[in-house]
């Protein structure tokens, strides 16, 4: 747990400092660790910019560099949560949280769908704070003293975690009126990724906002926030996206992955520089085209197995 203890002592004193102070760093820690990125993944980001926004190779170079350095002062905000708790409202600005709370209120649950756009941490923090009962779903880090930390920062804002894993507390807190907060812009295998055409290029998405809101017949909430000019940050809680409960599943599912898609490539192509561009994201759709969707879903398959047996051996 030398890792756990190690960032408590980091997260102390960045409290202690002026914002001012964490702000420079951020950008300086990020700005001086951009030349460090594997070359390969700096290519791979500046070309998925350039096709995805059609902008020049320098445009895209900026664009990707952007997308790196602002985790700077991301870091040193996830660090100085103990410091924000109850104040979140004064640094956080959430546009149509009425429409959530009218929801919430019938005693139903909601499904947010968001993305590693802006600083998603902050977003989860601010809504819990502001009265959502908020579920952060999250992947089990494999450094444990980390895991630890970021499942304590989340639950001092205010917010429930679970993995994303445990499907079945999430449909359980769903019923009993939570609202489930799902990242849905990375890359998934085929076997839990449906294709949709994304940035007019065939893209593998999660499907678990859909899946989960067709099943408690809820919409899905398009939610992402950005970073404004003099620091604080501007919540975007979209109208809720019906999701269709007919006898095609697969359709339902599909339709409303599309809807949810559209929405978060507009925001992307609004805030270009607040999304993760280094992420892998055609990854699965390449190895489709290479292989074909049968060897892929067995190699998805094959790495389950082998997943669920370490899982069941560190149990």
């Amino acid at each position: 747990m030398v890792v756990y203890y190690l960032e408590k002592c980091v997260s102390f004193f960045c409290c202690l400092l002026p914002e001012c102070v964490c702000e420079w760093l951020g950008k300086t820690l990020g700005a001086l660790t951009w030349p460090l990125v594997p070359s390969k993944r700096r290519d791979m980001a500046r070309k998925n910019v350039m096709t995805c926004l059609g902008v020049s190779e320098s445009e895209a170079e900026r664009i990707a560099k952007a997308s790196w350095v602002r985790f700077g002062p991301m870091a040193f905000e996830v660090l100085r949560f103990p410091k924000f708790k109850g104040r979140l409202n004064e640094r956080v600005t959430l546009e149509g949280l009425d429409e959530v709370k009218k929801i919430l209120a019938l005693g139903r649950g909601v499904v947010f769908a968001t993305s590693h756009c802006g600083n998603w941490e902050l977003l989860g923090g601010a809504l819990a704070e502001a009265g959502v009962p908020l579920v952060a779903v999250g992947m089990k880090q494999k450094e444990s003293g980390s895991d630890r930390f970021i499942t304590e920062n989340r639950r001092l804002v205010g917010m429930h975690v679970t993995y994303k894993n445990d499907v079945r507390e999430m449909f359980k807190m769903l019923k009993e009126g939570w609202a489930i907060g799902l990242l849905m812009d990375q890359d998934v295998s085929t076997r839990d990724g449906v294709v949709i055409d994304w940035f007019d290029r065939p893209t593998n998405f999660a499907q678990g906002p859909a899946t989960l809101a067709r099943h408690q017949n809820l919409p899905i909430i398009p939610i992402y926030i950005t970073r404004l000019a003099d620091g604080r940050h501007k919540g975007i809680i979209h109208p809720p996206i019906p999701v269709s409960h007919t006898d095609d599943k697969k359709a339902d599912v599909l339709e409303a992955t599309r809807a949810v898609g559209r929405v978060l490539e507009d925001h992307i192509r609004a805030y270009p520089e607040e999304w993760f561009w280094l992420h892998d994201r055609w990854k699965s759709v390449r190895s489709m085209q290479e292989h074909g969707n049968e060897w892929v879903e067995a190699h998805d398959r094959w790495h389950s197995a082998q997943k669920m047996r370490k899982d069941s051996e560190t149990k």
